[in-house]
């Protein structure tokens, strides 16, 4: 991907150039389009389904849900519920503890912890994040492209245990289109990062075109509100977010999901019945599931039978006016960089250390920060801020 870095490069007509955006906006949107993704598999009946007592009622949630198009297969529903494991270390008052109880981390609050923890904190403890037009923008135009493969209908379900069937059974079946057709979109992601509970949505998985590789290709689509490639801090964020999505993809194909410690932590009847609905759907996926540890089993099954990603990940970078193609970074993934990535952010969530703010050659990032005016750092970067804020993009998808 072609890079700016001198005034020469600036007076080339071909010349595209970079503008810095902000993270927040970005992590926003992914958070988003995970809450939007809920879905389920096969034609499924918009009425409530009926099943046996459970510890865990979800007060009959309505939940938006999707079903492929071309096939009786979709894709995964987003995973935004689940535990963290326990450390010895970790403080009773932590980040994790206090907002991520029960829920883990996702791979947004890591991207967003490596773009500035301090903003993340103050996320955490002063409320969520502005949405604008750009970022509207980018939502709709991910719809879209999720529409292209997936269709959209409506499920009620009533207990957790039904809940965690259809997330599963949505990922089967997003594995199945992408195994059939090729490709498949927004398919959740679950495993552990150094002992934590981590959940993500991958944006697009496809399959090479060469017989004889069998390793996925992971994609994520950025859109731009101008026709300009993002900062190399973003670039890198990136990356972050693409080689999170390898590490839980690899550590589910390697068979590392522990059911026992799932089902203990959520606190969850592996021996639940499951309504008729998901009985059906399961039946249509093509294996019989009547309790969950049933779809459990078949969900590991299904991890069992796929290779590890590619390791060579690809970021997109869209124009939102046009759907032009503006760029796209391709790269190889590096464990080593990943985990330490991983584990200076857990440093944050965990307590260990305080929220630390970007580096002095980053300090421009306060400027398109919603927390700025609270924020200590703000007024000593005011003088070294860049360019102003007239001339950047703030948000991007």
């Amino acid at each position: 991907m072609a890079e700016t870095s001198s005034s020469s490069e600036d007076q080339n007509p071909n010349h595209i150039p970079i503008e810095i955006i902000s993270d927040d906006e970005m992590a926003f949107i992914e958070a988003a389009l995970a809450f939007a993704s809920t879905r389920t598999c096969s034609a499924i009946r918009s009425s409530s389904c009926s099943s046996s007592p459970s510890k865990s009622p979800l007060h009959n949630n309505a939940l938006s849900i999707t079903v492929v198009s071309k096939r009786s297969l979709s894709s995964g529903s987003d995973i935004e519920d689940l535990p963290p494991r326990k450390r010895n270390h970790t403080l009773s008052d932590s980040f994790l503890r206090r907002f991520r109880n029960r829920r883990g981390l996702s791979v947004t609050d890591i991207t967003s912890t490596e773009w500035c923890p301090k903003q993340m904190e103050f996320s955490l403890l002063l409320g969520g994040r502005k949405v604008n037009q750009a970022m509207r923008a980018g939502i709709a135009r991910h719809a879209k492209l999720e529409q292209e493969v997936l269709k959209r209908v409506e499920v009620k379900i009533k207990y957790q245990e039904d809940l965690w069937a259809l997330k599963f059974l949505n990922f089967i079946n997003g594995v199945n289109q992408l195994l059939f057709e090729g490709m498949t979109r927004e398919l959740p992601v679950i495993g552990f990062a150094e002992d934590i509970w981590m959940v993500g949505v991958i944006d697009e998985i496809r399959m090479p075109l060469k017989q004889n590789d069998h390793n996925p290709i992971l994609i994520d689509t950025k859109t731009r509100a101008r026709d300009t490639l993002p900062a190399e801090p973003q670039r890198r964020n990136g990356r972050l977010q693409l080689m999170c999505y390898k590490y839980l993809w690899d550590n589910l194909v390697a068979d590392n999901f522990p059911s026992n410690i799932f089902f203990t932590y959520f606190g969850l009847n592996p021996q639940h019945n499951l309504c008729e609905d998901l009985k059906v759907t399961s039946a249509d996926s093509g294996f019989s599931a009547s309790t969950l540890d049933d779809v459990v089993r078949y969900y590991r099954n299904t991890c069992r039978m796929l290779a590890p990603a590619h390791d060579q990940l690809l970021l997109r970078y869209e124009y939102q006016k046009d759907h032009s193609l503006l760029g796209e970074d391709k790269f190889t993934y590096d464990h080593d960089w990943l985990t330490n990535q991983i584990r200076s952010c857990l440093e944050f969530w965990l307590g260990e250390q305080e929220a630390t703010y970007p580096p002095e050659d980053e300090r421009w990032k306060c400027g398109y920060c919603q927390f700025a005016p609270v924020c200590p750092a703000y007024n000593g970067s005011k003088e070294t801020m860049g360019p102003k804020s007239n001339d950047l993009n703030i948000k991007e998808g």
